[in-house]
């Protein structure tokens, strides 16, 4: 008997148990890709109903030939590298887990900043010679500011731990009011105050061509010669060439960055040839807690789109009355 529908797991750094007791309850089929190339998954996707991915890509080119596909699920809450636009024009819907991570990439952030202010990497790499003159002046950081790009859950999330240790927090958000942004305790201020009042500047917005080298030249020269960027975001939103130009050139005091434009970094990143940097490999999201939490959360979602009831997070909500997937739905009566 054939199964009643085919998932495709584009990438699943993990086992796939979660998703296994989800689409086992629907009589689905889920087939894991295993070289994980666009070729793999062009061969796969004209048979498949719904597709999970975590990292991998969802190109045009995939989506133009899963007919049948009604959902693409993120394993996250970004979507960046789902080909959002011809998958709204296909009748696919794409979902994501907003609530995902939070208190790891938070974690990971503050983790970040106090490393930064207080220079453990620095300190550990000269411990041998026990040397406590190296890199920039500590300052106490109660009574420091911080500002945050971004004031969605996570960045929500990042105020109270931030607060904890006695630092202001203002933000930047045009999307928000004063009055929602005041209920946190933190204050409104429009991008150019925030980046010559921050002590710490903390990074929280989704990549879109807006925000697309949003801190660039100009917007690392407004800051605080003694101020520290942090990125647990994406790359792309900060400009990777002119920070390290800032860095190099002692602009600002350092930086803590968990995302780079192109992940893994190149051998040749100048980045990685700083003292003042610290980098880790995109793990800000990374617990055990939180990898299950996503499996559940985009199978769940995925089950959801496939079986006709409202999916919880959806990135493209137009899609839902669109023609394409209300043929494929009657296509599969």
């Amino acid at each position: 008997m054939a199964a009643e529908y085919k998932i495709l797991i584009a990438d699943a750094p993990w086992s796939i148990e979660p998703e296994r007791e989800i689409f086992g309850e629907l009589g689905a089929e889920i087939v894991v890709a295993e070289t994980k190339t666009e070729a793999e998954l062009l061969s796969f996707a004209p048979q498949v109903d719904g597709i999970l991915t975590d990292r991998q890509s969802i190109t045009d080119a995939i989506i133009a030939v899963a007919q049948k596909c009604k959902a693409i699920a993120r394993y996250g809450v970004g979507f960046d590298n789902v080909a959002l636009d011809a998958a709204t024009a296909a009748g696919i819907v794409v979902t994501n887990v907003p609530a995902y991570c939070i208190d790891e990439v938070t974690d990971h952030a503050m983790a970040l900043l106090l490393a930064c202010a207080r220079k453990i990497p620095l300190f550990h790499k000269h411990i041998n010679s026990w040397n406590r003159d190296v890199g920039p002046p500590m300052r106490r950081i109660r009574g420091q500011t911080l500002g945050v790009i971004g004031f969605g859950r996570i960045g929500q999330a990042i105020a109270p731990k931030a607060q904890a240790f006695g630092l202001e927090v203002i933000v930047f958000d045009q999307y928000l009011t004063s009055e929602a942004i005041q209920a946190h305790g933190a204050v409104k201020v429009e991008l150019p105050e925030l980046l010559a009042k921050s002590d710490f500047i903390s990074v929280h917005t989704p990549l879109t061509p807006e925000t697309q080298n949003l801190i660039g030249e100009a917007e690392l020269r407004q800051m605080k010669p003694n101020a520290y960027l942090i990125n647990t975001a994406r790359g792309g939103i900060i400009d990777t060439v002119a920070l390290y130009k800032a860095l190099n050139e002692g602009w600002i005091a350092g930086a803590g960055q968990d995302v780079l434009p192109q992940e893994p970094a190149p051998p040749d990143e100048p980045l990685l040839t700083l003292e003042n940097v610290i980098l880790t490999p995109h793990v800000a999201f990374l617990s055990e807690e939180s990898t299950y939490d996503a499996q559940k959360s985009a199978a769940s979602e995925a089950a959801r789109v496939l079986t006709g009831q409202m999916p919880e997070s959806v990135v493209n909500p137009e899609v839902l009355d669109s023609p394409a997937l209300r043929a494929k739905a009657l296509a599969k009566r």
